[in-house]
C-alpha cells in the first residue's frame, strides 16, 4: 500500500510539473504549452483558460515546426479526432477518445532534424469541449519559428455538409457517428488546399439561417445568426473578435435544414437570410461573399432556395454591393455514392470542390490563372 501511495504521488507530481511550466525538459521530453508563440492557429480559439487552446468548430488548425525525432500532443481527454500531416505526408487520423487519454503520439522515429506538423480538428466538438494543452518533444528538441501562413483567407459558414457529416461512412442509411464525420474530406477543405489558402469553418450539423432541422415553422431559437458572433458554438459567454481573422472570400451554405422538411416558411427564410448577410457584410466590408445552394434538397425545395438566393444577391448588388455572388452545387443523384444519412460522399465532396474551383477560376479575377 505504501508503494502504491508513493507511485500515485509521483504521477501527481509529474502531472503538476507539466501544467506549471512552459517548456520543461526532463527524461520524458520537452513540454511546450499551447500558448507558445511559435505555434500557429487557424480558426476560432478561446484563451480563457491560461495556456490552453479551446475550440469546437470543425476545421480548426494547429501548425508548428519542431526539431527532433518525435512529437506527442497533449489534449483534454475526450477531445476527439484530428487529421495530422507530418512533413507534408498523407493525412492520418489521431484521436483522444478514452476518459484518461490525454497524450497521443503524432510522430515517432523521424529522421533527426527539422519537421512540420499540421493538425486539423475533424469533428464538431461542442459537446466534447475540446482543449489543446501543448506538445511533448524529444528531451533535447524545441519548437522552431513557423513558416508564414498562406495569405489567401477563406471562411465557410454552413451546416452538416460543410462539417463533413458521415463522409467516411459509405452506408446511406447509417446514423451520425463522430468516427465517420471528417471535415478534412469536405469541399471546403479541398478548395482551400487547392488554392493554397487557409480557412475557417463556422458550421454545425442541423443548423439553418432561421430554422434548424425540422424546427417550428416560425423559426428555431438558436439558428446560425445567434451563434455566429461567438468564439465557441453553443457558448455565448465570449464574443469573437472579428479583427483576428479577415477572410478574402466568405462562402455561405445555409438553407438545407431550413427547407428540408415541409413545415417551413419561405418568406421567413428569405427575411432571415437577408439580415444575416447584412451582418456578415458588416464584419467583412471588403470580402467577396458567395451564396451557395447545397446538393441535398429535392428539386422543388432546391428551386425555392435558389430563387431566394438569386433575389437576395440581385438586390444587394443593385444597392451597390458588387462583391455578392451566387453559386449552385449540382444536386447529388447517388451516382457517386452517399455518406451517412444520405449526406455527400467523399466523391461527391470532390465533385463539389471541382465545381466551386471552376466557378472561382472563371468568375474571380485573382484565380483566373491559378
Amino acid at each position: 500500500m505504501k508503494r502504491l501511495f508513493l507511485s500515485l504521488l509521483a504521477l501527481m507530481s509529474f502531472a503538476m510539473g507539466w501544467s506549471q511550466t512552459c517548456c520543461e525538459m526532463n527524461s520524458d521530453g520537452t513540454f511546450v504549452k499551447a500558448s507558445d508563440p511559435q505555434i500557429q492557429y487557424v480558426g476560432r480559439v478561446s484563451w480563457r483558460k491560461a495556456d490552453v487552446a479551446s475550440f469546437n468548430f470543425p476545421g480548426t488548425e494547429i501548425r508548428a515546426r519542431f526539431s527532433g525525432t518525435s512529437l506527442k500532443m497533449v489534449c483534454r481527454p475526450m477531445t476527439g479526432y484530428f487529421m495530422a500531416i507530418v512533413d507534408g505526408s498523407k493525412a492520418f487520423k489521431v484521436g483522444f477518445n478514452a476518459p484518461k487519454d490525454s497524450v497521443v503520439t503524432v510522430a515517432a522515429a523521424l529522421t533527426p532534424g527539422e519537421h512540420t506538423v499540421r493538425l486539423q480538428y475533424a469533428i464538431e466538438g461542442w459537446e466534447r469541449h475540446p482543449e489543446f494543452k501543448g506538445f511533448i518533444l524529444d528531451a533535447d528538441s524545441k519548437l522552431l519559428p513557423s513558416a508564414p501562413l498562406p495569405t489567401l483567407k477563406l471562411e465557410f459558414i454552413g451546416n452538416s455538409i460543410t462539417c463533413g457529416f458521415g463522409v467516411e461512412n459509405p452506408v446511406a442509411s447509417g446514423p451520425f457517428e463522430e468516427e465517420t464525420e471528417n471535415h478534412w474530406y469536405t469541399y471546403a477543405n479541398i478548395v482551400t488546399d487547392s488554392l493554397h489558402a487557409i480557412h475557417t469553418s463556422i458550421s454545425r450539423s442541423g443548423i439553418g439561417v432561421y430554422r434548424n432541422y425540422d424546427g417550428p415553422r416560425e423559426g428555431s431559437a438558436e439558428p446560425m445568426p445567434t451563434q455566429y458572433p461567438y468564439t465557441l458554438f453553443s457558448d455565448h459567454s465570449e464574443r469573437w473578435d472579428f479583427s483576428r481573422y479577415t477572410p478574402d472570400i466568405v462562402f455561405i451554405n445555409l438553407g438545407t435544414n431550413d427547407l428540408s422538411t415541409n413545415n417551413y416558411d419561405i418568406h421567413r427564410y428569405e427575411q432571415a437570410y437577408r439580415a444575416f448577410l447584412a451582418t456578415v457584410r458588416g464584419y467583412y466590408l471588403k470580402a467577396r461573399i458567395i451564396l451557395l445552394s447545397g446538393p441535398m434538397l429535392g428539386a422543388k425545395d432546391n428551386e425555392a432556395e435558389k430563387a431566394v438566393l438569386n433575389r437576395i444577391a440581385k438586390d444587394f448588388r443593385k444597392k451597390g454591393d458588387k462583391l455578392i455572388e451566387r453559386f449552385d452545387f449540382t444536386p447529388q443523384d447517388g451516382s457517386l455514392g452517399y455518406g451517412a444519412s444520405w449526406h455527400p460522399s467523399k466523391r461527391q465532396h470532390q465533385k463539389m470542390a471541382e465545381e466551386l474551383l471552376d466557378f472561382l477560376r472563371k468568375n474571380v479575377q485573382s484565380f483566373a490563372h491559378d
